[in-house]
């Protein structure tokens, strides 16, 4: 699943193939930057954002103020949009994307097959003289100055992975919000960034508490809030996501994915059921309804 871990795991992969190369080929398959040529620019990084992947880059000494196909001028954080007035030579830009469910970015060497998704859902393709990053059904794909990033992500919570995270302030921002069930508290990125429907049912599930408890009932928000940070830190730098500390197919999970099966713990049938806007696996006995 991509959520905040595997997004991280997902941009070290591409700092490791790009970071300081310059670009000799870019291909959008997205209308809003059809035209963009990237042909030229270097990679400074790729970091990870909660969810969201920024790739900077910078232009080329000398070069045109903005890529080419692109309009001179500020963007206003949509796609395309842009305001009137240059920028010097040497601007810094970001190509900003959002896995959401499905969206995957991988990285292969000059000639190798492209074999991790059809073709028909490439969105982006860069290359340099050593790799190939190809971006596969990326949501919400866009190319804005740097210093404009914030109008993308700013509105995000601390990072449960990131320099900024700060437990403090993703308690006191789920606080704030003390009548919503906390299942869907969780997943709201403004309180705290990186966590996703997997994550979600797991951590209610350790700290034995129901989905639809509100924010305001939960025993311990910090412990909480702690322990989300700890499970994402510790599946960062692998693909397999684990909550029980089984890597084994079929074991990593408490909840998530097992519905109908025994609880690990009781024995009691797990139980799947779409709450909010999102299908939500929980144990009955060890999560009680805190109706009952």
């Amino acid at each position: 699943m991509p959520e905040g871990d595997t997004v991280w795991n997902t941009a070290r992969v591409l700092h490791r193939a790009l970071a300081g190369a310059t670009l000799t080929a870019s291909e959008f398959r997205v209308p809003q930057l059809a035209t963009t040529d990237l042909a030229g620019w270097t990679v400074r990084e790729s970091v990870a954002r909660g969810k969201h992947l920024l790739l900077r880059l910078d232009a080329p000494t000398g070069g045109d103020a903005a890529p080419a196909g692109r309009p001179t001028g500020t963007n206003t954080g949509a796609p395309g949009a842009t305001t009137g007035g240059g920028e010097a030579p040497g601007t810094r830009w970001t190509l900003h994307s959002h896995l959401r469910m499905d969206g995957a970015w991988r990285a292969y060497a000059p000639g190798e097959r492209w074999a991790a998704r059809p073709g028909h859902l490439i969105r982006v393709v860069l290359r340099s003289a050593d790799a190939v990053a190809v971006g596969y059904h990326l949501h919400e794909l866009a190319l804005v100055p740097t210093a404009e990033e914030e109008r993308l992500v700013g509105h995000l919570g601390p990072d449960l992975l990131g320099s900024d995270w700060d437990p403090a302030e993703a308690v006191r921002r789920l606080a704030a919000h003390p009548d919503t069930p906390v299942g869907e508290a969780l997943l709201d990125q403004r309180n705290l960034a990186g966590v996703g429907n997997l994550y979600k049912c797991e951590l209610l599930f350790l700290r034995g508490v129901s989905p639809r408890t509100p924010v305001r009932a939960v025993p311990d928000l910090p412990g909480l809030v702690a322990l989300a940070q700890r499970l994402l830190a510790a599946n960062r730098g692998r693909w397999t996501q684990s909550s029980t500390g089984s890597l084994h197919r079929g074991q990593t999970t408490y909840v998530y994915g097992r519905r109908a099966q025994p609880c690990r713990r009781c024995g009691t049938a797990i139980r799947k059921e779409k709450l909010g806007e999102r299908v939500t696996y929980w144990c009955p006995v060890c999560q009680p309804d805190p109706a009952r």
